[in-house]
């Protein structure tokens, strides 16, 4: 049984920048894909607006996705995994909020990064939700008209980054997309330029088609994000269903009403 993370609810384009030096996570292949990629500083006040707050360490919010952060790669680390798919029963439970604010708390470690992927062609929030223009994307990519390093944004908040690859677009055959030939040479190129880095994927909530099902068998391991007020037990268990042959390394219940400031 997967563990359970509770988590309250709670552009300007710069010149031209060098990659940071992180060792053993930006050796010359990965450094020659970085370098073409633009940088777009993200605005700190939109990002709170919006909940996501894990790149601010005096926030106490940023704990709770901090230590879903350490659970999260512990568990990877131990397998040796890259790929995490994050994904929801239905709409309204956080998970593209998990995604990101996942994202942001693995990044602000030194000898981390992470690459995330808005792979919910059905609804993409990732680009709102930063504030960042995306012009070129993931369906793209898909399409054959970009390249990954002409599709993907180098976001910047203070002295941390995180790779997007957003999607531009929602294409009304979203399903036939996710199960393509294209798709997995999409997520091939992705593990193999960017080997030592996390790879988040904000996939659609899975009781809502079957986008998910069809990226699951290429992914290393599911995280489960549930929300109170909306996530019903049958959905839960309707996802352990489709979820039998998947690792999932945590399932996360947001929305949790605030109780630790009465203990305190």
């Amino acid at each position: 049984m997967p563990q359970v993370s509770q988590l309250s609810e709670h552009m300007e384009d710069f010149p031209p920048a060098q990659p940071h030096a992180r060792p053993g996570l930006d050796g010359p292949g990965v450094a020659s894909v970085l370098a073409p990629i633009r940088p777009i500083e993200l605005n700190a006040a939109r990002l709170e607006s919006r909940r996501i707050i894990s790149y601010d360490v005096a926030d106490q919010r940023s704990k709770s996705f901090d230590v879903l952060r350490t659970q999260v790669l512990q568990e990877m680390d131990r397998k040796q995994w890259q790929v995490l798919a994050v994904t929801s029963p239905t709409a309204g439970c956080g998970k593209t909020l998990t995604a990101i604010n996942l994202a942001i708390s693995i990044a602000r470690q030194p000898e981390r990064a992470a690459l995330l992927v808005d792979m919910d062609l059905r609804k993409p929030q990732v680009t709102r939700r930063l504030g960042i223009g995306c012009e070129n994307g993931l369906v793209g990519v898909l399409e054959g008209q970009s390249s990954l390093a002409a599709a993907m944004v180098r976001a910047l908040i203070g002295r941390h980054e995180v790779l997007v690859l957003p999607a531009e677009t929602t294409p009304s055959d979203s399903s036939e997309w996710m199960a393509s030939r294209a798709m997995r040479e999409v997520l091939q190129a992705i593990k193999r330029d960017f080997r030592p880095w996390t790879v988040i994927l904000d996939l659609p909530p899975m009781l809502l088609g079957d986008d998910v099902l069809a990226i699951l068998p290429l992914v290393d391991c599911a995280l489960l994000v549930t929300a109170v007020g909306t996530t019903t037990v049958s959905e839960v268990e309707e996802c352990n269903r489709y979820l039998q042959s998947t690792n999932v390394v945590r399932v996360v219940v947001n929305k949790v009403p605030d109780w630790n400031n009465r203990y305190y």
